[in-house]
């Protein structure tokens, strides 16, 4: 949705605040370890070395990233840059002609008597431009950087000024529509602040620790990526907003140890079959500082996992989701009365995915939809009634994301694995039907982010074997007839943005090897999708160890043509060390079609398992792979992958290292687990099949866990129970905790520590005898 209708939320260049972002790789709800790693800079190594400390230690190999806010005439985008003094500016950049202008000096964001101006985290135009809104000072709220300070400067009077003076973190600030106030949340209550009086009000009073207005808890946030809860009405005389009441959910105790006196720190953390938080949402008129709140049911077990304006000021778009989320009602409530009707449900024998890719059309009285119903995602066009008015694409492909629309061309631009489900395609689908066109395909990974008027874009690509390149395009269509008909449709390059030259000149220091993309038998015969790879001095008449990165959880990808950061990287530096490494899309995983992600409901784990261990199977009868020295590495859902193979492989794995695995899916949270596998009560013998819990005893090969004790997500516990069973079991293994590291396990020298420890436990037992390269 934020590509339809461009978001101007901007956060800080890769320079600025590093993060170790890692392409192809889907997680579990938990966030991927590099996408959270924020490593401060070790001393760099020496230019020509490859090794753990250069690769997770330094940002060497991180490249270039570019993120722009694009202005409303299509023409403009406003980035930050640091000033020589090391200051903030805001500058207005031509898109054609990089022609800049400063738009915000560093000295004029200087607050009226503080030492220091600014830091930009993100920021945000008002509607008529003429406003900035800033966000700075951010700091963690568990997944995210949410909450910190916002300021409001003025671009004509070049005022800048706080958009609240009271104590405590503002959190989702945001303008009206009409650039006079700005609404935010604090301390779980809505705020809104008049910003040519000054005036502060509270429009909710009962926030508290177990109310939550304008925000969500713990699993909404991190299973329905739903953290920002209110939204302007188009005409910003109401406010529709999320309420929680938490107080039904257990707390959950995360302890710190590192004090003399060990310090609980409290999450509400609704674990699989338990209490979820009450929910219901409702519309704040300003005027009178009513809330209308939306019928959604007498049932109270929901979801309300999306809310949006429908393109009017009067009605809201509610997506309810059941318990079991198998069941998606699209619900159109009136603002005025909180009186809803159905306009259709997603019905699905096992679950229906939330996604965000409800838009409107600028008539309001058509929307744009996807859904796996005919057993891909594919594009729906429906009219405001909730009749569909035609199927946009079709066929045994699937849709990764919507880019953006032009409503004058009457196009649809997309993203997806169109070509293949390793390779992601740009295409431009006719809202009237028929066939989409291809703007960018072949090898690799394709990206798009449109100017609002989608007549220009920022093309990004990328291989597995290839840093990304980012290229400003102009969107061409040739028209054939005088009602929109379209012959072709273009992406012209205008000029690059970023090449990546300084990394392409680094990796080619290092001489990586190669990594070739193949299929494997599953279990059941069915080709999987994998990728190997080599050392450069790659010997078939010798024997190497393998080892297999997995996740593996529904839906995901590890095996996509796309650059893979400093994790392919690893992979190459194990290769020099006589270790090949594959990775192996199992069943259940994503861009496949329904059946074959679905296949794994009320049984995660187990097709899965089954499929890894075929792979390595397979590996072992290849003549360049050694097959008593195969091992399995994952993190998350991986971790939970790699502890059930090396449990379950009578041996056949030699060696296991799990990072922050799941061991029983009891003990995760409510949404993700029960939308694969229903509750505990429910779904008994899937819940104890599935969890490595229930074949300690089985344990025949060597078995490291690692785990950070303040992981908020997939909490140490599960690691505990998994030791005390094999404990129990009278089973040897390795442990590793790293005190009050979180589910990314990352800060200060930490991700070089995991490496290393990773490195040698794995090179020690798949390639005995091999020299580690200094």
């Amino acid at each position: 949705m934020s590509h339809i209708a461009p978001s101007l939320a901007h956060r800080r260049a890769s320079w600025r605040r590093p993060v170790l972002a890692l392409a192809g790789l889907a997680f579990m709800a938990p966030a991927t370890p590099e996408a959270v790693a924020q490593q401060p800079a070790v001393e760099p190594a020496p230019a020509a070395a490859f090794s753990i400390e250069r690769i997770h230690g330094t940002r060497d190999f991180a490249g270039e990233s570019f993120s722009v806010t694009w202005l409303k005439d299509g023409r403009r985008w406003a980035v930050v840059e640091r000033a020589d003094d090391g200051a903030d500016e805001l500058w207005m950049v031509d898109a054609l002609s990089g022609e800049r202008d400063r738009l915000i000096a560093g000295t004029e964001l200087l607050p009226a008597g503080a030492d220091e101006s600014l830091d930009i985290d993100e920021f945000t135009f008002s509607a008529d431009e003429q406003r900035v809104l800033i966000f700075t000072n951010a700091q963690q709220v568990w997944r995210a950087r949410t909450k910190g300070e916002h300021w409001v400067f003025d671009l004509s009077s070049r005022a800048l000024t706080p958009v609240s003076r009271s104590e405590g973190w503002q959190m989702f600030a945001k303008f009206s529509p009409d650039a006079r106030h700005v609404a935010f949340v604090r301390d779980h209550n809505l705020y809104l602040t008049d910003l040519e009086t000054g005036e502060e009000r509270a429009l909710t009073s009962d926030g508290s620790e177990t109310i939550i207005n304008g925000t969500t808890d713990w699993v909404y946030e991190e299973e329905l990526n739903l953290r920002d809860a209110f939204r302007w009405s188009p005409d910003g005389s109401r406010i529709a907003y999320w309420q929680l009441d938490q107080s039904p959910i257990e707390l959950f105790h995360l302890i710190d140890e590192t004090q003399l006196y060990p310090e609980l720190i409290p999450i509400r953390y609704p674990k699989a079959g338990a209490a979820n938080s009450k929910v219901r949402v409702g519309s704040l008129e300003l005027a009178t500082g009513e809330t209308k709140w939306f019928d959604v049911g007498e049932e109270e077990d929901i979801y309300i996992a999306r809310m949006e304006w429908a393109a009017s000021s009067d009605e809201v778009f509610i997506q309810r989701l059941n318990r079991h989320q198998n069941r998606l009602d699209l619900l159109a409530g009136d603002a005025r009365t909180g009186a809803t009707s159905l306009v259709f449900a997603e019905i699905d024998d096992a679950w229906v995915d939330v996604h965000d890719d409800l838009a409107w059309l600028g008539d309001g009285e058509r929307f744009l939809w996807t859904s796996e119903r005919d057993g891909w995602r594919h594009l729906y066009l429906y009219r405001r009634d909730g009749s569909l008015e035609r199927q946009l694409t079709q066929g045994e492909w699937e849709l990764a994301s919507v880019d953006g629309v032009d409503e004058e061309r009457a196009l649809v631009y997309v993203t997806a694995a169109y070509e293949s489900p390793l390779t992601r395609t740009l295409l431009a689908v006719p809202l009237r039907g028929g066939e989409p066109y291809v703007l960018a395909g072949g090898r690799g990974s394709h990206g798009l982010e449109l100017s609002p008027d989608a007549r220009l874009g920022i093309h990004t690509h990328s291989m597995i074997t290839t840093p990304t390149v980012t290229t400003l395009v102009r969107v061409g269509a040739e028209a054939v007839t005088p009602v929109g008909g379209i012959e072709a449709v273009t992406l012209e390059p205008v000029r690059e943005l970023i090449d990546n030259s300084e990394l392409h000149a680094r990796l080619d220091e290092i001489q990586l090897g190669t990594v070739e993309f193949l299929t494997v038998p599953a279990a059941d015969g069915t080709p999987l999708n994998a990728y190997l790879v080599r050392p450069p001095d790659f010997d078939p008449n010798r024997r190497y160890g393998l080892l297999l990165y997995v996740y593996g959880g529904p839906g995901s990808q590890t095996v996509v043509d796309r650059w893979g950061g400093s994790r392919l990287l690893w992979f190459h530096y194990l290769a020099q060390q006589g270790v090949l490494v594959a990775s192996v899309d199992n069943r259940g995983t994503g861009a496949r079609g329904r059946d074959f992600k679905k296949q794994t409901y009320l049984k995660l784990g187990q097709l899965e398992t089954a499929d890894q261990l075929a792979a390595a199977e397979h590996f072992g009868s290849v003549p360049y792979v050694d097959a008593n020295r195969i091992g399995i590495w994952g993190w998350s859902y991986g971790g939970y992958m790699t502890l059930n193979a090396t449990l379950l492989s009578g041996g056949a794995i030699a060696a296991g290292a799990s990072v922050a695995p799941v061991s029983h899916w009891q003990l995760y949270d409510t949404i993700y687990t029960e939308r694969f596998m229903r509750t505990p009560q429910e779904n008994p013998e899937g819940y104890a099949v599935g969890s490595p819990l229930s074949h300690a005893e089985k344990l025949e090969s060597d078995l490291l866990i690692v785990h950070g004790t303040g992981d908020d997500n997939v909490h140490s516990q599960n690691t505990l129970l998994m030791a005390q069973a094999l404990e129990q079991a009278d089973k040897q293994f390795e442990m590793r905790l790293y005190p009050n590291k979180r589910h990314g396990i990352s800060g200060a020298t930490t991700r070089v520590n995991l490496h290393r420890l990773l490195t040698d436990f794995l090179v020690e037992r798949l390639a005995p005898g091999v020299e580690l390269v200094p």
